[in-house]
């Protein structure tokens, strides 16, 4: 962008007016960011910021928002409460039962049609399968070591 003395007039001259670097730059048809640009290299007084506005709705300033104060304190919590209450608590056990076992869970079937269900056999120690559907469901890893050779 060749900045001629007119340009640099007219940027002057509409800067010094307050307008926004967005509509000196729609007036003078180049970018916002050349208006800034070259308002920074000409030493151009700075522009208030729309965000930080030091002023209220009616351009007076605005009242600095009052801090809150520390309200009265409170005693300690077990001074409060005084002596603490013991709680009792029984303690139930439950038999386990080696009539209830776990069933397998693996499903067998389409679900949504009516002849799905679960296989229902008595799961095995720790998994949700019984020993046969656990033989499919868990793989053994191989070792790497076999690849490789």
């Amino acid at each position: 962008m060749e900045w001629s003395e007119e340009i640099i007039a007219k940027l002057r001259a509409l800067w010094a007016e307050g307008l926004s670097t967005a509509e000196i730059g729609r007036r003078l048809n180049i970018s916002k960011n050349a208006v800034v640009g070259k308002a920074h290299r000409l030493n151009l007084p700075p522009r208030p910021s729309p965000i930080r506005r030091g002023t209220g709705e009616n351009g007076a300033p605005r009242a600095a928002t009052p801090r809150r104060t520390q309200g009265p304190t409170l005693p300690p919590l077990a001074a409060s409460l005084g002596a603490p209450v013991p709680v009792l608590r029984q303690v139930v056990s439950v038999p386990k039962s080696s009539s209830r076992e776990t069933p397998c869970c693996w499903p067998i079937g389409e679900p949504g049609k009516p002849s799905f269900h679960f296989c229902n056999a008595s799961a095995a120690a720790g998994k949700p399968y019984c020993e046969e559907h656990a033989a499919i469901a868990y793989v053994r890893v191989r070792d790497r070591r076999e690849d490789a050779a």
